[in-house]
């Protein structure tokens, strides 16, 4: 029994050590985080601040802005479209084959309309936006960083949140809804052409169940939700790229840490987002 108990009264002080370091690396990982949060809460407010505030006293760098939203687009609109084609077509032929043995070939257009419009269509903007732009961002604002450029705006008085990152945030505002607009009339156009030439449904019927399904206020919530994303993809890859360090690693990770963070807050607030959407607005017949 001595034994039994000295082994025991070994153990335990290693035990409770263990314990310790474990509770401890929790609290500090839970502190950093939510430390990351406040972090990114801050940039957002001082982004919206300084969007409107340069808008109205017409601050603006345009050329800045434009040139950025051409640079954006150039990386996202053609995968747009080679992403909304087999996002439609995946529809039209997984919906189309059961509807086909139910005899309900004339809601095809209904299963375009809900699944493009109310769940493809941003996902797969927001997932661009997350994958190209947000690392053309975090890539951008990370190499800045590591060679002082930020410091260096700094000391000269120059905010590098007004001066790099605002026209970045207005162009991702105004190429979202053109990307999942893009998506959108790609991957309705897929679907019908599947539907009419692999399930034979005829065109008119197809657009009258699309017309009855997919409401106005479908497109209104997919614009929404575009929108957010963009938000959240320049929020997210402007804090990691000023925050990145340690030479071309740190752009490395600055870049891998602005994709992830930004698909996972994409499906989350995507998933709220549809839950407000079913609460307030019902699916009906249009």
């Amino acid at each position: 029994m001595g034994a039994v108990a000295l082994g025991t009264g070994r153990a335990l002080p290693r035990t409770t050590t263990g314990l310790r370091k474990l509770a401890a690396g929790v609290l500090d990982r839970f502190i950093r985080s939510i430390d990351t949060l406040g972090r990114s809460a801050r940039l957002a407010a001082d982004v919206f601040r300084f969007s409107v505030t340069d808008s109205v006293a017409l601050r603006l760098p345009v050329g800045e802005v434009v040139e950025q939203m051409w640079k954006l687009f150039k990386v996202t609109a053609l995968p747009a479209l080679l992403m909304a084609v087999p996002i439609g077509a995946e529809v039209s032929v997984q919906v189309g084959g059961v509807m086909d043995q139910v005899g309900a070939n004339s809601l095809a257009g209904a299963a375009s309309g809900l699944g493009v419009v109310g769940q493809g269509a941003p996902m797969a903007a927001g997932l661009l936006m997350s994958g190209a732009a947000a690392s053309a961002i975090a890539s951008d604002l990370g190499a800045r960083s590591i060679r002082e450029e930020i410091e260096a705006m700094r000391v000269m008085g120059v905010n590098p949140i007004q001066r790099l990152i605002v026209p970045r945030f207005l162009a991702m505002l105004m190429i979202a809804p053109a990307l999942c607009i893009i998506i959108i009339a790609s991957g309705v156009a897929a679907g019908l052409a599947i539907s009419a030439n692999v399930n034979d449904v005829v065109p008119a019927s197809f657009w009258q169940s699309f017309g009855a399904f997919a409401t106005p206020t479908d497109l209104a919530f997919s614009m929404l939700k575009a929108v957010l994303f963009a938000i959240l993809v320049v929020v997210i890859a402007s804090l990691r790229g000023l925050e990145a360090k340690g030479g071309p690693k740190g752009v490395a990770n600055a870049v891998n840490a602005s994709v992830v963070l930004s698909v996972f807050c994409i499906f989350m607030t995507n998933l709220m987002v549809s839950q407000l959407q079913t609460m307030f607005f019902p699916p009906r017949l249009a």
